[in-house]
């Protein structure tokens, strides 16, 4: 039977109030074969033409009135034969998007419409807020040049060499290194403890000590450098006195702890206990006599700030019992009291008990639940 032609369905019997449907004339007919020609023709016209152009499409009909089961041929589903009409956001050739992209067209919304994109490449760090050079042309620190980064117009080579330069100047060595009169020997500057000639002329700019380095390693209590730290403890100096260039010179060195921190200050011993034992305190004595007093004051401080926090923590523990005492009636009474009868209670303790967590032995009250730690030794 699956074989079989399919076959016209019979005639529905005509109903009573329908007239029966006339039927067509020859002209009719002859008009609708013409008709269906026609279209043929014109289908057959427009695929030629398609196939001409190399976008060998079927018609739309045809394709959806496809049998069920049948597969659709490989041209109808073809990228090329996407509608002018649909957008592609992944596709960024503007001549095959509708001449531009999707994302250019998204407007940010009112509140960030003053907002403007600096480029950080191009900013100096002012210490106070960051401008670009175009932002303020007038501005001296942000079109001075850095002194720190290599210029573009000189080489590795060139920086290196320069730089060490610098560091040569700075240190007054090698060929800045002052020169020696032979003529004028009363000019020279020599060592204040054996007479030579080899200074560090570093020290002498700085602490006015013109001293060798053979005679620093040999005298470090007299030669040796103090932090700002040490000063202040050892000698009981205050910043005030350290910050003054001219009464206390000192040598800045970068912090060896971090880098972003502030430059570590050096003094020189000898100046340092020279101002604090003759101007400041009068004589070594007087400054250990001080010493003594502020290490004594500390340790009241101490003292007291102990005896302060003893005292916040008896009256925490202490609330209880005056607690108790308020039920009672003013009648006082000592911790573990029975208020609420009006008498003693008397603990009644149970068997000793190891805390996991500490590991220590604890009993409790059998009556009120009160429990206490018990060390056995």
């Amino acid at each position: 039977m699956a074989s079989q032609r399919p076959t016209t369905p019979p005639q529905a019997a005509a109903l009573p109030h329908v007239l029966p449907r006339t039927p067509l004339t020859p002209e009719q007919v002859k008009k609708i074969e013409i008709n269906r020609l026609k279209a043929k023709a014109l289908r057959d016209q427009r695929e030629a033409e398609s196939r001409k152009q190399g976008n060998s499409t079927i018609p739309k009909p045809l394709v959806n009135n496809l049998a069920a089961g049948q597969k659709r041929p490989h041209s109808a589903i073809l990228s090329s034969n996407v509608p002018a009409t649909s957008r592609n956001g992944r596709n960024t050739d503007p001549a095959t998007n509708g001449g531009f992209r999707p994302l250019d067209q998204i407007q940010p919304a009112r509140n960030f419409t003053k907002f403007v994109e600096y480029d950080f490449s191009k900013m100096t760090d002012t210490k106070g807020g960051f401008l670009t050079v175009e932002d303020d042309p007038h501005n001296k620190a942000l079109h001075a040049p850095n002194v720190d980064e290599k210029p573009a117009h000189m080489t590795l080579k060139e920086w290196e060499r320069l730089q060490l330069l610098r560091s040569l100047r700075e240190q007054k060595a090698g060929p800045f290194e002052p020169g020696l009169s032979v003529l004028k020997k009363e000019e020279n500057k020599v060592c204040q403890e054996c007479g030579s000639l080899e200074v560090d002329w570093k020290w002498l700019d700085i602490f006015g000590c013109a001293v060798c380095n053979a005679c620093k390693d040999k005298l470090p209590d007299k030669y040796s450098l103090l932090t700002k730290t040490e000063a202040k403890e050892d000698y009981m100096l205050t910043d005030p006195e350290l910050k003054d260039a001219e009464l206390l010179p000192h040598l800045e060195r970068p912090n060896p702890h971090k880098s972003t921190w502030n430059n570590m200050m050096l003094y020189l011993r000898y100046q340092v206990e020279e101002y604090a034992f003759s101007k400041k305190w009068g004589s070594a004595e007087a400054l250990d006599e001080a010493f003594e007093k502020r290490e004594i004051e500390k340790k009241k401080r101490k003292q007291d700030k102990f005896k302060s926090k003893l005292q916040e923590l008896k009256k925490k523990t202490r609330v209880e019992a005056y607690r108790r005492s308020r039920q009672a009636g003013g009648a006082g009474g000592e911790f573990g009291d029975d208020v609420s009868r009006g008498g003693k209670h008397t603990h009644v303790w149970g068997r000793t008990t190891e805390n996991e967590d500490t590991g220590i032995g604890v009993k409790a009250c059998v009556e009120c639940g009160m429990e206490v730690e018990e060390l056995e030794f």
